[in-house]
């Protein structure tokens, strides 16, 4: 089976730090849940730039869906960084008529749909919304398209457990069948359940990567308890 995502001895530098060093991803196309997961500093915000083409490496290559980074490969990729880049001075309404001109696979009909559950009204201004619905309403925007690949970063981190609950249930209950979705998150435990695969980052290169199921069955524990192994010293 072909990979939805594949990197090849990527290597990103800042100047005098290296902030990954020649990195092999290999993730496959089978539309699972991807847990990316480190503590700070091991180098996934960075990784995750590269994917969506914020960033350009120093060495190696990058794929996604069978493409080089640039317009196919961004076409394919919804993001949500952990600052939201919502317009405070927009009304919900008119942030998804930005969402709807900006991008092709951009689904209004169900955006429209969970901001009503949400009980949010489309015409008030966003910087009135609070934090927390700030936050629903970006992942919302989010996984109203009809993208390949989508990555979350952080989604669950600095949000109240009632919150949390939400937002996976929403990610599960709005996930696509033939779309991979990549998260990172710290909060393992809370969410370890619903990867498929994971991939470890310890100090920017790979420490571990591979199907969740055989991950657990090879090592006799869960990803959680092997994540606080692998990085009890940092």
């Amino acid at each position: 089976m072909a990979n939805v995502i594949e990197c090849r001895g990527l290597t990103k530098r800042y100047q005098e730090v290296c902030a990954l060093y020649q990195v092999n991803v290999f993730i496959p196309d089978e539309g699972g849940i991807v847990g990316l997961l480190g503590p700070n500093g091991s180098g996934k915000t960075t990784l995750i730039k590269l994917l969506t083409g914020l960033l350009t490496p120093t060495e190696g290559s990058i794929r996604v869906g069978g493409y080089p980074i640039g317009v196919e490969s961004k076409a394919m990729v919804s993001y949500l960084s952990d600052a939201h880049a919502l317009n405070d001075g927009y009304t919900v309404a008119k942030q998804l008529d930005y969402y709807e001109d900006f991008f092709a696979d951009f689904d209004r009909a169900k955006a429209t749909k969970m901001i009503a559950e949400l009980g949010i009204d489309p015409k008030r201004r966003i910087k009135a919304l609070s934090k927390g619905t700030k936050e629903k309403l970006a992942l919302i925007l989010t996984l109203s398209r009809n993208a390949r690949v989508f990555i979350l970063d952080e989604p669950i981190a600095g949000v109240d457990p009632a919150a949390r609950d939400y937002v996976l249930k929403t990610i599960l209950a709005h996930k696509s069948a033939n779309s991979t979705m990549i998260i990172s998150t710290h909060l393992i435990a809370e969410i370890e359940e619903y990867f498929d695969y994971v991939i470890f980052l310890k100090e920017g290169q790979i420490a571990l990567q591979g199907k969740t199921q055989e991950i657990r069955e090879a090592e006799g524990k869960t990803i959680d308890a092997l994540f606080r192994e692998v990085f009890r010293w940092i």
